[in-house]
């Protein structure tokens, strides 16, 4: 999954009018050949950001490592495309290099696509989570290739009016692609009433107004391990529920006075790393978690809930308990 767009590959040959399987690459639908560099010092990796780019439909103008990055991206005159694996790089030296790719991006209106493993998601995520990059944790290679098609950085070497009607494009052929499913459900099965959306036909139950005990963070806790409970009888990612999830951490741990580092929320969310960090960009723009950086270590950031989450998971306890409900 993908930090901005949320569309797999599979998805992205849909939206082309292709079938999935017998994939080929982009090369063919590109209008304009975008010019990227590839920022990366594994051999391997840097290989395969070529060939993503290659499928992409993308020319690679460059390959440069991390060393001496200040002096090699001055080098090159314009980019439409950073792409950046982080494979075998030290943290102190993403810490350095990270804030140079986004204001080189930033000054190209380029796309900028990083790739990194679980050890750099809070350093990478101190600099880049919620900005214009799209961030890729232990993604397989068919992922980076929609990242970078369907991504638009801050520019992406398209007008406005292009964007829009790319993003248009893109919409019409998911609700294109969920009417054929609604359609396909009705042909393949009865399902008694039919497919239908949702009703009023539950209620909750009145949650009163009267006063209830504090909320603790073994309540919390405990509804935390419920939920986790369930991987042992059903698959994990038929729940799934990031986002609760990761209110649930962020909740229980801001009654016990800890912090939650951007790496353990990704724990707790119990999905890949890159749908959390996307799902904690949704939470940001949400207004419910933001970002706190670490007055001991500048290095590193916390997230935590906002005024808004802290009154909404409050809001939540107290409705549960008047109503003599358990935490789901």
């Amino acid at each position: 999954m993908l930090h901005r767009n949320g569309c797999d590959a599979a998805c992205v040959a849909e939206a082309k009018g292709q079938a999935v399987t017998g994939f080929e690459g982009f090369e063919r639908q590109s209008t304009a050949t975008r010019r990227a560099v590839i920022v990366a010092d594994d051999a391997l990796a840097a290989a395969d950001a070529q060939a993503a780019a290659g499928h992409a439909g993308v020319a690679v103008a460059a390959t440069i490592g991390f060393a001496g990055l200040a002096q090699a991206l001055d080098d090159i005159t314009h980019t439409d495309l950073l792409l950046v694996d982080a494979t075998g790089v030290a943290i102190g030296t993403l810490d350095g290099a990270l804030p140079l790719l986004a204001a080189r991006a930033e000054r190209d209106r380029a796309q900028l696509v990083v790739s990194f493993g679980v050890e750099a998601i809070d350093m990478v995520s101190l600099h880049l989570l919620g900005g214009p990059a799209t961030l890729l944790c232990e993604a397989r290679p068919e992922e980076r290739i929609a990242a970078i098609v369907l991504g638009t950085g801050s520019g992406a070497g398209f007008s406005a009016a292009e964007r829009d009607a790319e993003r248009l494009r893109r919409l019409n052929a998911e609700v294109a692609r969920i009417a054929e499913a609604l359609a396909k459900l009705a042909r393949d099965g009865d399902t008694g009433d039919g497919v239908r959306d949702r009703t009023d036909d539950f209620v909750a139950p009145d949650a009163g107004d009267g006063p209830v005990a504090a909320v603790s963070a073994a309540t919390v806790r405990g509804a935390i391990r419920a939920r986790r409970l369930r991987n042992q009888f059903f698959a994990p990612d038929l729940f799934a529920d990031p986002a609760w999830d990761m209110l649930l951490d962020l909740f229980a741990a801001r009654l016990e006075g800890g912090n939650v580092s951007v790496s353990s929320l990704c724990i707790a969310s119990a999905v890949p790393p890159t749908t959390a960090l996307r799902w904690i960009t949704t939470l940001t723009d949400a207004g419910l978690v933001a970002r706190q950086e670490d007055p001991a270590d500048k290095r590193r950031a916390f997230i935590v809930l906002t005024a808004r989450g802290v009154a909404g998971m409050q809001g939540y306890a107290e409705a549960v308990a008047r109503a003599g409900l358990g935490w789901a």
